[in-house]
């Protein structure tokens, strides 16, 4: 009999990516010839969880307000919190401003170019310090966000769908190319997952790859059960409705103020109150009133 030989394992082929990318990639401002590190830096915190269309006006309204890391720091906090707007979890504004004060004062106004000094930042996880070395240095990291673990465990492993593992960063260095591309094929990978390789809908005849063990299977079902998110009635609306009074007020408001924006359950707004104050996102003044950080005085 003739020997039978190992199936040789799934790829993805970076030239075919790489190629798909340079004629379908979204015209982002963060993507633009001349946008820095830091600004890139600041697109990625604004990202996190937040849909593009949200994010695009407030971060171009942002870098053309505070463009280096020293002009966010020398804002205050509740400068920041209010440009920061309606794009959700607003501890973000206050670790972004945080990482300005640090890269400012310790690192020359210089975002660091290497994953580990950019991992020693307020704010800055796993994914964000290897997407700035990445994106803002081409590095050649691997980069694994929800987009691209989904196309790996389809392309690659022919799941529809993936959770996060401690393999996730080793599958993904082992699909960069060698060559000074690897870089674009870390947004192309991203890319693809965003727009064509979508969780509810992908859009399969649209995708640039010529090899897909997920399609070559015959795209057996998913196995993972996702939660729709609520927003609403939920304490992060709560949350949101407080800040927004908090926002709208230049000068420390009441008590009685605050509760009017949420009458519908008392107890829940307490307990939003609470957490604000706990995240210093909100300050107590001395009289009993309530500002945004850095307003309390």
């Amino acid at each position: 009999m003739p020997d039978i030989l190992p199936e040789a394992p799934m790829s993805i082929d970076s030239g075919e990516l790489v190629r798909w990318y340079a004629h379908a990639q979204r015209d982002l401002p963060w993507r633009r010839p001349g946008v820095s590190a830091w600004q890139i830096l600041v697109s990625e915190f604004m990202l996190q969880q937040t849909p593009v269309a949200r994010v695009e006006p407030i971060w171009l309204a942002w870098i053309d307000r505070w463009p280096t890391p020293s002009a966010t720091a020398a804002a205050g906090s509740a400068e920041v919190l209010r440009a920061w707007g309606k794009l959700g979890y607003p501890r973000r504004a206050k670790r972004l401003h945080e990482c300005a004060v640090v890269i400012s004062a310790e690192h020359g106004d210089v975002v660091p170019s290497d994953v580990e000094t950019l991992l020693t930042l307020p704010g800055i996880g796993a994914y964000t310090a290897r997407a700035v070395a990445c994106f803002a240095y081409g590095a050649r990291v691997p980069v694994v966000d929800t987009n691209v673990r989904r196309v790996v465990a389809r392309a690659v492993h022919g799941r529809a769908d993936s959770a996060a593992s401690v393999r996730d960063l080793d599958d993904v260095a082992a699909l960069l190319p060698a060559d000074a591309t690897a870089p674009t094929f870390s947004a192309a990978l991203m890319e693809l997952g965003a727009t064509v390789c979508t969780a509810r809908a992908p859009r399969c005849g649209l995708c640039p790859l010529s090899r897909c063990q997920w399609r070559s299977s015959g795209y057996p079902a998913g196995t993972v059960v996702r939660r729709v998110q609520r927003y609403a009635g939920t304490d992060r609306q709560v949350r949101g409705k407080l800040l927004d009074v908090l926002r709208d007020n230049s000068s420390p408001v009441t008590r009685a103020q605050l509760d009017v924006a949420w009458l519908t359950d008392p107890a829940q707004r307490d307990r939003a109150l609470d957490s604000l104050l706990v995240d210093g996102l909100v300050e107590q003044t001395a009289d009993g009133r309530f500002a945004l950080a850095g307003e309390g005085d």
